[in-house]
Formats: structure tokens, sequence, C-alpha cells
């Protein structure tokens, strides 16, 4: 699932291409998309693109008359945009948002600025990405979970958000309520780097502990945001997955943590694994996996050094 730096990257180039331009004709090509039936879809067409918001993990079109789109990619949703005769994605485009020429915008090679348009697609077959339409900021005010924006909480606040419930650090970062824009991903690196196991409870976190994941969970949303839109170069974001190989631990199982050499760990739950270094972040404990520690039992290792 996109996260808070992808999803500013998205922020960005959308604001670039479609603020100020108007919305001619949007285009359902999946009824399931569209989760709100008031206002109607067709009332945003004609109008004018305002702004370009993030909300947690969402993005929010804002136009005219203050009526607000938000998109939920979900795991597999993504945004394309297309310019000219260039096609949408075959089966997995779930919508097209048709866009007029960017006004004032120059010619190129002689031919009028073309117009615009955004494909929404989803990989797969569980459709759970979305659309709603709403209207007012009170509507829109619905879509917020509570997350504390942790580039901009001071370190009072992150604590006492931090200590507000008794979780695990990995289950309190991804917790939307509690911290804004973090997933999967992201809290594996943020642990990582905070040399902290993802298993540790909030309440058992001392001070010096929570000043180190506050100032990883900035440093690593930051460092990616930037990378991320160094990787873009202007174009609009393509390739965008959880998985990178530039990652220190997150979709690793097995590959060399790179500060100390030994082999990432996993925990496998749901649909999801949570990935750390041993020798990093628990002092070489291996942490039990629910599923396969019951099945190895004895044989299951203990720490990094019986994995020799």
């Amino acid at each position: 699932m996109p996260e808070l730096p992808d999803v500013e990257v998205y922020r960005e180039a959308l604001g670039e291409r479609i603020v100020g331009r108007r919305l001619t004709r949007v285009e359902l090509l999946n009824p399931f998309l569209l989760r709100t039936a008031a206002p109607p879809i067709a009332s945003i067409e004609g109008k004018v693109v305002r702004e370009v918001r993030r909300l947690g993990k969402r993005l929010v079109v804002g136009f005219d008359d203050e009526l607000f789109l938000v998109l939920h990619l979900m795991i597999a949703g993504r945004l394309r945009w297309l310019e000219g005769g260039a096609k949408a994605p075959g089966r997995i485009t779930l919508g097209l948002f048709h866009f007029e020429a960017a006004p004032n915008a120059p010619a190129r090679r002689g031919f009028p600025a073309p117009p615009g348009r955004l494909a929404f697609t989803e990989a797969g077959t569980k459709r759970r990405a979305s659309l709603h339409l709403v209207q007012g900021e009170a509507a829109l005010a619905a879509f917020h979970s509570g997350g504390l924006d942790v580039l901009d909480a001071t370190p009072a606040a992150f604590g006492e958000r931090l200590r507000s419930e008794n979780h695990t650090l990995k289950r309190a970062l991804t917790d939307p309520r509690l911290f804004d824009g973090i997933g999967n991903a992201y809290s594996d690196e943020i642990l990582h780097r905070a040399k902290l196991s993802p298993l540790a409870l909030t309440s058992k976190l001392d001070p010096a502990g929570e000043a180190r994941l506050l100032d990883a969970t900035r440093a690593v949303l930051r460092e990616w945001t930037e990378r991320l839109r160094a990787g873009a170069a202007g174009r609009f974001p393509e390739n965008v997955t959880a998985f990178r190989p530039e990652m220190a631990v997150h979709g690793r199982f097995g590959q060399p943590c790179p500060v100390c050499g030994s082999p990432v760990q996993r925990i496998v739950y749901a649909e999801n694994e949570c990935n750390y270094c041993a020798t990093c972040q628990t002092g070489g404990t291996i942490l039990a996996d629910r599923a396969l520690s019951r099945l190895l039992h004895k044989s299951w290792p203990r720490s990094i050094d019986d994995l020799g």
C-alpha cells in the first residue's frame, strides 16, 4: 500500500498537472470503484481543480463548490497520467478522469498543449481501491482517522500519542488512529533505523528509545520522500511499490542487513510480514513466527547464532 512518501510524491505530481485545469469528463469503467452516491459523480464535471491534498494514505482532489474527490489506493491501486493519444492500461483501469489542456500552457513543437487523463488502476481482482465524492470540509474530515502527523509533531505530542495505548511498536506505528501515513513497509525501516524490536511494547519504551524512535520516523519518511521525488525527476511517479532494493530490511528476508551483515528475519502474519534484523534490533533473539515456530517446535532457532 502506498504510504506517506509515495502518496506525497503522487500529490506533488498531480498538483503540478491538474490544479487550475477543468475536469471535462469522468469515465467509470468499474462501478465498484465509486463508494458514494451523493453528490453524484457528474457534479464535478466542468469544474476546475483548486487543490490536491494528502490525507493520511489518501489523496484528495478539491474542486469548486467545496467538492472533494477522495482516492484511496489501498494495496494494489495506482495512478497514471496520460497525455495525447496515450492508451490507458487494459483491464486494470477502473476509472479515467479527463482534463482539458492546461490554461496558458505553451505549445509543443507548434501544436497546442494536449489535454490529459488520469487513470486510476488496480491490479488483481479484490477491488479494494476506492473513490468517494463528498461536499464540504466537515464531510471530508470524516475520512481522517485522527493519526498524528509525525513530521510536524512535538516530542511531547509524539510521546503522549505513543503511550496512549499499550501496543507493540510495529502496531502503534501502523495504526492510523495513532500516527498518520505509516504502513508496513516504512514501519520496518523506521524500527531498524531506531534499533528497536518490532514487538517491544510502547509502555516499556524508555525516554531515550522514544526520542530515537521519533528521530528515526522523521528521518526515514523525509529521506524516502526525497528519494522518490528525485527518482521521478519531474515525471509522473511510476513503479510505485512497497519493495525497493535500497530498503534496509523490508522485503529483504534472508539478505544481509546493510549495517551488520546478519540475515534479515521476518514474522509472517495474515497477508503481511514484518522484517527486522535480530542483531541490530533484538539483541540477537529471533522472534517467534506464530506459524513456523509451532511447526518446528524445538527446532525453532532462538538466536541469530543458531542459524549458523
